[in-house]
């Protein structure tokens, strides 16, 4: 959320900033409730001190208290006119999405801009097989099953698939709390409606997202929602910070607006694990630990020997809360496409005023911070991306070596035998 005091201070930034998003918002509401409270405060304010005033002179007579009781009265209805302007523009503000950083590229999708090339593409001397045909033919995905289980959008994991599945979590987690100082969550999986707002899911992206109508709870569509809001409402200490945390999950999203995308395989699916990083940050330091972010997400990538690209998303395809973000883009060579299999972003003090997260600093004043977070990483392309590029002829599928220890010491995913 977006202080009312800087779109107050800032209209022209803030419609540049819709604009450059490709957002049909009129903010124009939000000017005019702002202008209304505040000549309706004046007004109160001013009621307040004629009745001081009045109050002051001594005994009163019947006039002076009849006064008093129409002047109380008036300044109760205009309270309550606060009040009612407070929510209309508390709920707008809800939608006004965060203001790109200007270090990246204004437009749309198509420019966005490619930061970084890491890793060799493999040359195969046989034509590579989709993941979907490996799993089916090594028999660790099932996706008729999970059909017959759960409906289309799903995957099931069996044998090696699902010891795959594991090792890659355990893997993850091992990696970013020995090496790079994240300390170890495990959340729920539902979170209330206050949670999900404090992130910038809610209002805006609810028809996304599984809710449980009779509790009113939402499936995490990434476990940044409940790591986030461990510190709603807390005030940190500067000396504690940067905090760091690592969880795993699940993820669930209904992918309502998927229609039209390839949403065969793993491609798209609407459960799929994820071990997620997320970071709360004095506000001078927030864009410098965003690179170190990205660098522990790339670091998985690279001790997985996947070969992978790093696109700065431009202000049409950043996220509603993000200021800045970079996805991570794994090669798939079955199915001849980048992957994205993680988004690292910084949020500046935006999720936080949603949250009301803050922290003390060193003079004892309080100040928002900023959040940020990243996947580190999301597993279903992952995998994708792990059998195209270690698959053999043969039909088997090489295990990254960064695996192995958590397979049994296997070195191969062949099929096993009934």
């Amino acid at each position: 959320m977006l202080d009312i005091k800087f779109i107050r201070e800032n209209p022209d930034m803030i419609r540049a900033s819709i604009k450059n998003r490709n957002i049909k918002l009129d903010i124009q509401e939000v000017f005019d409730l702002d202008s209304e409270r505040r000549k309706v405060l004046v007004e109160v304010e001013s009621l307040k001190a004629e009745k001081n005033a009045i109050s002051k002179k001594g005994k009163p007579d019947q006039d002076i208290i009849d006064k008093m009781k129409a002047l109380s009265q008036k300044i109760a209805d205009l309270d309550s006119k606060v009040e009612e302007i407070d929510k209309k523009l508390g709920n707008l503000l809800l939608y006004i999405p965060n203001i790109p950083h200007n270090s990246i590229p204004i437009g749309g999708p198509e420019n966005n801009k490619e930061v970084k090339v890491w890793g060799k593409v493999r040359e195969f001397d046989f034509k590579p097989k989709t993941h979907i045909e490996i799993g089916e033919d090594l028999d660790i995905l099932d996706f008729p099953r999970s059909s017959k289980i759960s409906g289309s959008g799903f995957c099931l994991f069996k044998g090696l698939g699902a010891l795959l599945e594991r090792a890659l979590i355990n893997f993850m987690l091992d990696l970013h709390t020995t090496k790079h100082g994240y300390k170890e969550i495990f959340p729920p999986f539902l979170v209330n409606r206050a949670s999900m707002t404090g992130t910038g899911q809610l209002p805006k992206l609810e028809e996304d997202m599984y809710r449980l109508k009779d509790d009113d709870l939402f499936l995490v569509p990434t476990a940044e929602v409940p790591v986030t809001n461990m510190h709603r409402d807390d005030v940190l200490d500067e000396s504690d910070l940067p905090i760091c945390y690592t969880a795993y999950t699940a993820c669930f999203r209904r992918e309502a607006g998927s229609y039209g995308k390839d949403t065969k395989g793993l491609m798209r699916v609407h459960q799929f694990d994820k071990v997620e990083l997320v970071k709360f940050v004095k506000p001078e330091t927030s864009f410098n630990e965003l690179e170190k972010l990205l660098n522990n997400a790339e670091t998985v990538l690279q001790k997985l020997s996947l070969p992978y690209r790093v696109v700065m998303l431009s202000t049409g395809d950043i996220s509603f809360a993000a200021s800045k973000c970079y996805d991570i883009e794994a090669w798939a060579p079955g199915i001849g496409k980048n992957l994205e299999v993680s988004s690292c972003s910084n949020f500046t003090d935006f999720q936080a005023r949603r949250a009301n997260i803050k922290y003390r600093t060193k003079d004892r004043k309080l100040e928002h911070i900023h959040t940020l977070n990243g996947s580190g990483i999301a597993m279903a392309r992952t995998v994708v991306c792990i059998l195209e590029n270690y698959q053999q002829k043969d039909g088997s599928v090489i295990i990254p070596e960064v695996l192995r220890s958590y397979m049994g010491g296997r070195e191969k995913i062949v099929k096993e035998q009934k």
